[in-house]
């Protein structure tokens, strides 16, 4: 199959959508084009009515199908975005549409398709299991099926995001970053912006786990994964369209993948610069412009890089994990893991080696006569003081080891810290409020009796003004008038939770 891009660029110059379709801003990213020494432009598809740039694609299908096609609705597969653009598409031409979705597919989206009038069917684990199932929908009642991607209307509606930005930008482009799923925003870019300028650098990405179109340009085929990554679902396919890879093979000059942490910090750095929330795949253009530029870092500068903002859907319980893991994907947070002998003041000394760094997270509990093992996160400004700040702990005797890239320390292990501790005779367990500020937990410790051992400390930084903290206190009964007495001078507000019921069961003896 021979794809003339000259021809798919007159198409793109016909397309006349505007009625429903949003020109996007081109906006400059400040912070991100100050840290690496380019100028990073957005195109901003967020704005579109539904928050993604498929309503292009939908819109212009629409737009070219006749009367006959339509007399009994239309059918489309999809994870969220290309679905509400076929919905919204679908209400504005008054036409059925019923949409067939992956059962994980995010609330917010499936609300928003219902909202546009068009019936949802949940359907598969995944893309390809609600592709399957809306093509057998579609021959059984006889719709036109509205592919998300392997449609050449379909590729010509995502180009003109191209059109725009070259419409827009009058100085020289080096790179245009695009997130790939299917593939029909990237052939759809790359199509037109070739055929005006084959200098510009068209470079296609994709998160670690659903590189289908990477790998299929390795092989020089279509290739199908066996498994698909879901985290970005908006870019989750088992198989790239067979047009979008014909465009792609010629005109794709790079594809990059990376990682959920990455699409994490990237999703904050575009909040930071511009106050908007990306969804994962919205945020993989950015995500692939910053390990371009720091992969190429001492031949790239003050170059004009544009990626495109694909997406905004969201699921708003998603923000947690994002922020979780946004500051280890931006290498500035380190989680080690530490070995300290269970004696009074090994604590206060695993502290001063931290120093004024700022931790973000800490996890103990007392559950060994001889040795403690603690789970703490700290802040970085670069992944190389890691090593300095192990090499500082194991200077003091304390063992250290470093699981920043540890999977399941990550996902699983610094929620889990803890049990009973049936060795921890006498303890209380108080809650308290720190400030939020160096020093708050130094003296905390510096006014505790050398003779008081903390059995249990835990402690996350909550990004407010105060910090949260539960800390486990060995007193003897004979020294309760003495602990009243630290807790009233301590200045810090505290609560009783030795009776708290969770306590009881979770983690007393």
């Amino acid at each position: 199959m021979k794809i003339d891009i000259k021809k798919i660029k007159r198409s793109i110059d016909k397309v006349n959508n505007y009625s429903v379709v949003k020109k996007t801003p081109l906006e400059r990213q400040e912070q991100l084009s100050s840290r690496f020494e380019n100028n990073i432009y957005l195109k901003r598809e967020d704005l579109q009515p539904i928050h993604s740039f498929k309503i292009r694609g939908a819109m212009n299908k629409f737009s070219r199908l006749p009367a006959s096609k339509l007399n009994n609705g239309v059918i489309a597969a999809s994870a969220g975005n290309h679905a509400q653009g076929v919905a919204l598409s679908a209400k504005k031409i008054k036409c059925r549409a019923v949409i067939v979705m992956p059962e994980i597919t995010p609330f917010i989206k499936i609300k928003a398709v219902k909202n546009y009038g068009a019936e949802v069917v949940l359907h598969g684990e995944n893309f390809a299991e609600s592709m399957e199932y809306a093509l057998e929908l579609a021959e059984k009642e006889k719709m036109t099926f509205v592919h998300p991607y392997d449609d050449l209307d379909v590729i010509i509606g995502q180009g003109t995001i191209g059109k725009e930005i070259l419409e827009n930008f009058t100085k020289p482009i080096h790179a245009i970053f695009c997130c790939v799923g299917g593939g029909g925003l990237v052939s759809g870019v790359a199509a037109y912006v070739k055929a005006m300028h084959p200098e510009i650098k068209i470079i296609g990405v994709e998160a670690k786990g659903s590189e289908a179109m990477t790998k299929s340009l390795k092989s020089k085929k279509r290739v199908t994964l066996k498994q698909v990554a879901l985290f970005a679902e908006g870019a989750a396919v088992k198989r790239v369209g067979e047009h979008n890879y014909m465009i792609c093979k010629d005109y794709v000059d790079e594809m990059l993948v990376v990682d959920n942490d990455s699409i994490c910090a990237a999703i904050k750095d575009v909040f930071e610069d511009s106050r908007i929330i990306l969804e994962p795949a919205g945020a993989l253009a950015v995500a692939g412009i910053k390990q371009y530029v720091e992969k190429n870092k001492n031949k790239i500068k003050h170059e004009n890089i544009i990626g495109i903002a694909s997406g905004a859907n969201l699921n708003f319980d998603r923000l947690r994990f994002v922020s979780e893991r946004a500051e280890i994907g931006e290498q500035r947070e380190a989680i080690i893991a530490v070995t300290i002998p269970e004696k009074p003041g090994a604590f206060k000394s695993f502290c001063e080696q931290i120093g004024k760094r700022n931790i973000t997270e800490f996890n103990y509990r007392f559950s060994d006569e001889t040795e403690a093992q603690i789970f703490t996160g700290i802040s970085i400004e670069h992944i190389s003081e890691v090593k300095k700040i192990i090499t500082s702990l194991e200077s003091v005797g304390l063992k250290a080891i470093d699981l920043t890239a540890n999977e399941m320390a990550k996902l699983h292990l610094r929620h889990l810290v803890g049990g009973h501790a049936p060795q921890a005779k006498n303890e209380l367990m108080y809650r308290f409020e720190f400030p939020e500020k160096p020093g708050a937990l130094m003296n905390f410790l510096q006014c505790l009796n050398k003779g008081w051992n903390i059995s249990l400390f835990h402690y996350r930084n909550h990004g407010a003004d105060t910090a949260r903290v539960l800390v486990g206190i060995q007193v003897p009964a004979k020294q309760m008038k003495t602990f009243k007495k630290f807790l009233s001078h301590l200045g810090y507000p505290y609560w009783d939770e030795t009776e708290n019921p969770g306590y009881r069961l979770f983690l007393s003896k």
